[in-house]
């Protein structure tokens, strides 16, 4: 069990001329005095998220039920559908910004797709899996080797380069469970090899091009449900949804140790998932799985302001 570790600090509380401008209502840090200051953003109701990417002040956010993918500005706090789903999950997200395209995971169907994000129009679709065959693409890294896909059901990655699709079985230290398994992916800090977390061991791997995993020693940590990561230099984010809590740890260059440094908390959390940066603040979707997806049922992301590491 992780135990809750905060820096010391000072919370501190955005304007109302600040909120006025967003459109936005604060929430309480999760203790007086201590943590980060939170910032609660409603998302239409009956749009249940999972991942987000952040590009220019925009959030990008995918529906878990139809696949429709709704941009906010993080500014304004306005914000509209610019693609219409097609009825299956839309899951983890990345942007490539030379080409103004978005990366688009798509869940139980075992596809991935393409989008324009200047029209929403999808540029193209793989089947990473057959269809009808169990699957869970879970989320999605641009690499200049290409886009790599993590499966949580199978212990394969999918890279899509130049049109087509290639299997990269995990191998090495890699540890498959009969449950979820492989999650967030992010790049190391040398750039050389990619981080994966394991949702049920909640262990992190360092694993090469070729699906070679290493286990990073973190001290004997292990993370709680682990789902979506951000890093930032040396800075790794681990989102741990069952427990409502962001793990920082700071990592080697290699990705092949770390220490835990920090857990970040807020009463606002409602199983998080994801976990992206626009200025000094971290966005992160609240998936409230626990609760029946509805037209009504309320979903928004927790803004925590958190200093760079």
């Amino acid at each position: 069990m992780i135990q809750s570790v905060r820096k010391a600090g000072v919370v501190v509380a955005a304007t109302a001329a600040a909120l006025a401008a967003l459109s936005l209502s604060p929430a309480e840090a999760a203790d007086a005095g201590r943590g980060p200051a939170v910032t609660h953003i409603d998302l239409p109701d009956g749009f249940p998220p999972e991942s987000i990417a952040v590009e220019n002040g925009t959030a990008y956010l995918g529906s878990r039920a139809d696949g429709d993918i709704y941009a906010l500005d993080l500014r304004s706090g306005r914000g509209k559908v610019i693609s219409q789903g097609p009825g299956t999950q839309s899951l983890g997200l990345a942007i490539d910004s030379r080409r103004r395209q978005l990366w688009v995971a798509g869940g139980v169907s075992g596809d991935a797709r393409v989008l324009d994000l200047r029209t929403g129009a999808i540029l193209a679709e793989y089947q990473l899996v057959p269809a009808g065959s169990p699957a869970f693409i879970n989320d999605v890294l641009l690499t200049p080797r290409g886009a790599v896909f993590t499966d949580s059901v199978h212990d394969t990655l999918y890279r899509v380069r130049d049109g087509r699709v290639e299997r990269v079985p995990l191998t090495g230290e890699w540890v498959e469970t009969p449950q979820y398994n492989a999650n967030g992916i992010t790049t190391t800090p040398d750039g050389r090899a990619m981080l994966i977390v394991n949702s049920t061991t909640g262990e992190l791997f360092r694993v090469e091009e070729d699906g070679r995993a290493t286990r990073a020693d973190l001290g004997g940590q292990i993370f709680t449900h682990p789902d979506g990561v951000l890093r930032e230099g040396r800075t790794l984010y681990v989102v741990q949804n069952a427990i409502d809590a962001i793990a920082v740890v700071e990592l080697d260059r290699s990705g092949t140790a770390g220490r835990l440094v920090e857990t970040l908390r807020t009463d606002d959390f409602d199983v998080p998932t994801a976990v992206a940066r626009f200025g000094d603040r971290l966005y992160v979707p609240n998936a409230r799985f626990g609760v029946e997806e509805q037209p009504d049922t309320e979903y928004w992301l927790t803004a925590l302001k958190v200093d760079r590491h």
